[in-house]
């Protein structure tokens, strides 16, 4: 391969997706997160593994074209899912080992009336299927419970956490400290990721540099989800809607280890979505207010970030040993790439072409 000229960067790394959900034909009409939830729940209670494959299948082959070579995809758990989707994308997994990283997250989904039973009794089964246990703290009516059930299974089976964390911009309910206690009482520092963390933009800035401290100290990632929180957020709000997004510039610049992820992509969360991270990269510069300076790190939270949240390791990156996953461009520069993306790419998986694997 001729590269002379060429721009040679790693493979886009996107650590939070749900590829259950993408696809799904489920009318949202309030365009709330509570609405996107009711509507996946509906529609998932008609769910095949065979759709759930086809659906999956068709995402992760745009992401892939556009130079995404790893994907984090939370994957609902529930009484009404069971264990349809972890199954259906563990399939997957397996089929794509040699042109995609796939890690799925076990997303335990606490509904109303919560069936905490219901979870506790299955949540080992489902940590034997997936790479990573999950959930989301804000919706649950007894998170202390809620997050017990997840914590001690984390810990049990030696896998680490990736949280919905706070996806809401209400102040006065957090659940910061009751993650930060867990994380101390099961030895889980660096094991923990918090997505979406959107309420620390509405919290006041002395409350703020408290849990950013905290973070620190634990050394947990953080994972903005622009898409979604641009898209769902501040509905309610006729005056200054908010962005809705995590205080991405102030985490940063503090070195919290923070990335962007897609999120859904086509569903009745985000309607929206192509795989293309560059485009994340962009949101998320705009709308978390980093400067035109900070280009380069807006390309780090698509790639050495989120892969390090991800536990990738020596596998990632462009260096002796590791996997052979490419993008090669004729931009100039990774803040080139971010800042109006290239004319030409092509994608490397496991040192081959995309295109010549797509056809073999």
């Amino acid at each position: 391969m001729d590269v002379s000229g060429l721009t040679i960067a790693p493979g886009f790394v996107d650590a939070h997706q749900h590829l259950d959900k993408t696809g799904a034909i489920a009318p949202n009409p309030s365009g709330t997160l509570q609405g996107a939830r009711d509507a996946f729940a509906a529609f998932a209670r008609g769910v095949t593994p065979q759709d759930v494959r086809t659906r999956a299948t068709r995402t992760m082959t745009r992401c892939l074209n556009r130079g995404t070579t790893a994907i984090r995809s939370h994957t609902n758990v529930d009484k009404d899912a069971g264990f349809i989707g972890l199954d259906a994308l563990s399939e997957l997994r397996a089929q794509w080992a040699d042109r995609l990283t796939l890690q799925l997250v076990a997303f335990m989904i606490p509904h109303p009336r919560q069936d905490y039973e219901w979870l506790a009794a299955n949540i080992d089964a489902a940590a034997k299927r997936g790479d990573v246990i999950g959930g989301t703290v804000a919706v649950a009516e007894d998170p202390e419970r809620y997050l017990d059930i997840l914590f001690s299974s984390a810990a049990r089976h030696g896998k680490p956490m990736d949280l919905h964390m706070d996806e809401h911009l209400d102040a006065s309910r957090h659940r910061f400290d009751l993650v930060f206690e867990r994380v101390r009482r099961f030895g889980m520092q660096g094991r923990v990721v918090l997505s979406h963390a959107s309420v620390l933009s509405a919290v006041p800035d002395e409350e703020f540099a408290r849990i950013r401290d905290q973070i620190l100290a634990l050394d947990l990632g953080v994972i903005t989800l622009p898409a979604a929180n641009l898209y769902i957020q501040g509905r309610g709000q006729e005056h200054l809607p908010p962005r809705g997004l995590t205080r991405v510039a102030p985490l940063a610049r503090a070195g919290v280890k923070i990335a962007a992820g897609s999120d859904n992509i086509q569903d009745p969360f985000i309607p929206t979505g192509s795989g293309d991270m560059l485009e994340i990269a962009r949101w998320t510069l705009l709308a978390g207010h980093l400067h035109a300076s900070e280009l380069p790190e807006a390309f780090g939270m698509i790639t050495h970030v989120p892969a390090g949240l991800m536990g990738l390791g020596a596998d990632y990156g462009l260096c002796p040993g590791a996997r052979a996953d490419m993008v090669i461009t004729d931009s100039e520069d990774a803040e080139h790439l971010v800042a109006g993306g290239p004319d030409g790419m092509i994608v490397v998986s496991k040192g081959r072409p995309v295109e010549e694997k797509a056809a073999a």
